[in-house]
């Protein structure tokens, strides 16, 4: 079972790339809830996505953050 003790502001590695120049797996958690808001550290975009949508496309837990990454 993976670790699903994320955070808010924590960085987090997908399965999925981000579509974008970048094509980075790396996304900072920036809103918590039903549906979680996560920002793409390659570009800056936010992307909304469900929780099971998220738990299910978590690889790994990157660090824990206090505060939050400017892109």
């Amino acid at each position: 079972m993976k670790d699903l003790n994320y955070t808010l502001f924590d960085v987090v590695e997908l399965k999925k790339e981000h579509p974008c120049a970048k094509r980075s797996k790396l996304f900072q958690v920036v809103r918590l809830g039903a549906d979680l808001k996560i920002r793409c550290l390659g570009c800056g975009n936010l992307i909304l996505i469900s929780r099971d949508t998220f738990n299910h496309r978590l690889r790994k837990i990157v660090s824990h953050h206090d505060k939050e990454i400017v892109v």
